[in-house]
């Protein structure tokens, strides 16, 4: 089997992947994530995705490397990771009440092989006082997730609704299309697992 590397530092993606039962390295894609002028959220994902996993497989030939990217969509604008306190009330106070659509991009880079799908989750946000995102971002300071809500922690308290093909997507890496990709590179995640 060749070697498996996540093109990523994201802890989160790392317990995602983890549940596939695949060996594997996570090792850092240094790219730079600035969105290109005009680009739309769609497309910033795809482009991010498969430049880290281009980056990555540069560095480490003969494997096959994954790369995932998401872009929270607010009304055809891209909304990144907040990255401090402030930006993320300013996030949440712009989502309240408002369908997000957040973008989740995931490539793989193996010899002979550069390919990618999207994933995309419409997400409700309930209306939301000063007083309720104050109290949840103290609570599970989001300040690294795209959209500034863990869903998969307290962050679905503001939520109404999420409806998404993929359920892991809205965590930032979908597994079903994941493991699409996986299969076209030859590791079928059923197969290579250590019990078989």
């Amino acid at each position: 089997m060749p070697p498996l590397i996540l093109a990523s530092t994201s802890p989160y993606r790392r317990e995602l992947l983890s549940r596939l039962r695949l060996p594997f390295e996570a090792v850092a894609p240094e790219v730079d994530e600035s969105a290109l002028p005009g680009e739309a959220p769609a497309a910033l994902a795809e482009r991010l995705a498969l430049a880290k996993a281009r980056a990555v497989a540069a560095r480490h030939p003969g494997a096959v490397v994954i790369g995932s990217d998401q872009v929270a969509d607010l009304d055809g604008e891209a909304i990144g990771k907040p990255g401090t306190h402030a930006r993320a009330v300013e996030q949440l106070q712009r989502m309240s009440g408002r369908q997000v659509i957040f973008q989740t991009a995931v490539a793989i880079v193996a010899p002979g092989l550069a390919a990618i799908e999207r994933a995309e989750v419409r997400v409700r946000f309930r209306v939301l006082s000063d007083a309720t995102i104050e109290a949840y971002l103290r609570a599970d300071q989001p300040y690294d997730c795209a959209g500034s809500a863990k869903v998969e922690s307290l962050g679905v308290a503001l939520l109404e609704a999420v409806d998404s093909d993929d359920p892991t997507a809205l965590i930032g890496l979908p597994l079903i299309r994941t493991c699409t990709l996986l299969r076209r590179a030859g590791l079928d995640p059923l197969a290579c697992s250590p019990e078989n």
